[in-house]
C-alpha cells in the first residue's frame, strides 16, 4: 500500500512503523484547522484526536476573571488528545488553533484501540506525553522567572520549529494572551528585537530575520524542551 506523504508531515505519524501507519491510514481524515477554531472546550470531551501538519494548536487555561495563558503548544511534532488514552477523558484547558493550516484527525475510539494493542503506538504516545509534560512544566518555570523578551523569544522559536517559513501571522494582542502578559510588555519586547534586527514586525505579521539572534537571547527553557522532544522521539522508529 502506497501511503500519501501528507500524514507523515506529522512527526508522530511519521515515526510509526509502516504496518501501524498502514492500519490507521484509511481512517485518517485531512481537515482544515482555521485560526481561532476551538477544537476542545474546557471540560469537554474530544470525539477525535488531531495530528497537526501545518497548523499549530494552543492549549490555554482561562481564569475566573477572564485572564488566559498558554500552557503548551501542539504542532507537527505531536497530537491533541492525550487525555483520551490517559483515561482522564477531559481537561481543564481549552484547545484553540493558534496558526491556521491543516491536520489529520482520527476517531477517538480508533486511537484507543491502537493504544490498547500495547505496541509501537502505545510506546510512541507515552513518550510524546512525557515530552508534552516537560513543555508544560518548563512553560510554568519560564513564565515565573524569565523576562518578557526571553519568553517572546522562546515562543517565536517554538513556533518557527513547527512552520516551514519564517513568516508568522500573529498580532501582539494574541501573543500577549498566549504568554499571559500585558500587551505593552509584548510591544516593548518586540521593539527591542526589531531594533536588534532579529525580527521585522508590521501589524499582524512577524518576519524572523535572524534566528541565531533569537537563540542568543532566549532563556534555557527553549533548549530544555527541544532537547527532551529530540531525546524521547528522535529514535522511536528504531524501537
Amino acid at each position: 500500500m502506497d501511503l500519501p506523504r501528507g500524514p507523515t508531515q506529522n512527526h508522530l505519524l511519521a515515526a510509526l512503523p509502516a504496518a501501524e501507519l498502514e492500519r490507521i491510514a484509511p481512517q485518517l481524515e485531512l481537515v482544515p484547522m482555521l485560526l481561532g477554531d476551538v477544537l476542545c472546550e474546557s471540560g469537554g470531551q474530544l470525539q477525535h484526536v488531531y495530528f497537526p501538519t501545518t497548523a499549530i494548536v494552543s492549549l490555554q487555561y482561562t481564569t475566573e476573571d477572564g485572564a488566559s495563558a498558554e500552557i503548551a503548544g501542539v504542532g507537527n511534532e505531536g497530537l491533541l488528545g492525550v487525555s483520551l488514552f490517559l483515561g482522564g477523558n477531559s481537561t481543564p484547558h481549552c484547545a484553540t488553533v493558534q496558526t491556521g493550516g491543516s491536520g489529520y484527525r482520527l476517531k477517538a475510539h480508533l486511537l484507543l484501540e491502537e493504544f490498547d494493542r500495547a505496541g509501537p503506538m502505545m510506546r510512541l504516545l507515552l513518550r510524546y506525553t512525557q515530552a508534552l509534560m516537560t513543555q508544560m512544566s518548563q512553560t510554568a518555570v519560564c513564565n515565573r522567572h524569565h523576562s518578557v523578551e526571553q519568553q517572546l523569544c522562546r515562543w517565536l522559536l517554538a513556533t518557527l520549529d513547527r512552520l516551514p517559513s519564517t513568516e508568522l501571522t500573529m498580532t501582539q494582542e494574541l501573543i500577549a494572551s498566549m504568554i499571559g502578559v500585558r500587551r505593552e510588555g509584548i510591544t516593548a519586547a518586540a521593539g527591542h528585537l526589531q531594533q536588534a534586527q532579529c525580527i521585522r514586525y508590521r501589524r499582524g505579521h512577524i518576519t524572523v530575520l535572524d534566528r541565531q539572534g533569537l537563540e542568543s537571547r532566549v532563556c534555557e527553557c527553549y533548549g530544555v524542551v527541544k532537547n527532551e522532544y529530540d531525546r524521547l522521539l528522535g529514535d522511536v522508529r528504531q524501537r
